[in-house]
């Protein structure tokens, strides 16, 4: 099969880079470094052409959330018109788990997404993941003054960015499903907590401090609404053992 992956340098599209050429797959990397700009529509038609199934796994540069939703839109209306265009079977989008029920900030960039992807011609299917076990150290990359690091108080149950890569390309294999079962990692886990160990795994002195933000996010980040539903596919790899792998 020939796929194209939309995002194939980001923390789970080299994943799914990996997997897709471990089953022996085709694959056509679509980036801004390999010269495809999805959202200027640069290179994009040459880079779909003879591909069966896409795999989009972008995300926006800019924090601002009325940009996301206009990278969100934009990006994935021109996959899907140039997939159209070239005779793609199959459009892939991952997404998150509870966007639908918190609907702000970056959470509402990915269900205008969604909403793109749904009411495509081109047959889909939508995977809604939790967060990566990399949302903790994100969180403290970006929260961080000195010697100290502040994350929002939340529970999440962090999935391994290497299944979820494998998750997507079980998706291409079996063709269009609409919106598949739920991702989550096999833990409920407290970032706060999270970010402590992550910072211990790699020598950090880094203080931690777990803060109630503001908000409609940051509140439903403690209401665990980004935790997954009854009937949600569990992967196997734990936070510990993500945290053992950057020791060694």
């Amino acid at each position: 099969m020939r796929i194209a992956i939309a995002g194939a340098t980001g923390t789970v599209g080299r994943h799914v880079l990996a997997e897709a050429l471990k089953r022996g797959h085709e694959v056509v990397e679509i980036s801004r470094s390999k010269g495809v700009d999805v959202a200027k529509l640069e290179g994009l038609a040459d880079a779909l052409k003879g591909v069966d199934a896409v795999i989009d796994v972008t995300g926006p540069s800019s924090a601002s959330v009325a940009k996301a939703i206009e990278y969100f839109r934009t990006s994935s209306s021109n996959l899907l018109q140039a997939g159209k265009q070239a005779g793609v079977r199959h459009h892939v989008t991952l997404s998150i788990v509870g966007i639908d029920k918190i609907a702000s900030g970056y959470y509402a960039a990915k269900l205008a997404q969604e909403a793109v992807v749904e009411k495509s011609d081109v047959p889909w299917s939508i995977l809604r993941a939790t967060q990566f076990h990399e949302f903790a150290s994100q969180m403290v990359g970006q929260l961080s003054f000195g010697p100290f690091a502040m994350v929002p108080k939340a529970r999440t149950q962090p999935i391994a960015a290497s299944e979820v890569g494998q998750a997507l390309i079980d998706l291409a294999e079996k063709g269009p499903g609409g919106r598949v079962p739920d991702l989550a990692g096999p833990q409920i886990e407290d970032l706060g907590d999270m970010a402590r160990r992550y910072l211990k795994a790699i020598n950090s002195s880094k203080k931690v401090f777990a803060a109630t933000l503001p908000g409609k996010f940051f509140k439903g980040l403690r209401d665990g609404l980004i935790l997954p539903e009854p009937g949600a596919t569990l992967g196997k790899q734990t936070y510990a053992e993500w945290l053992v792998g950057l020791r060694n």
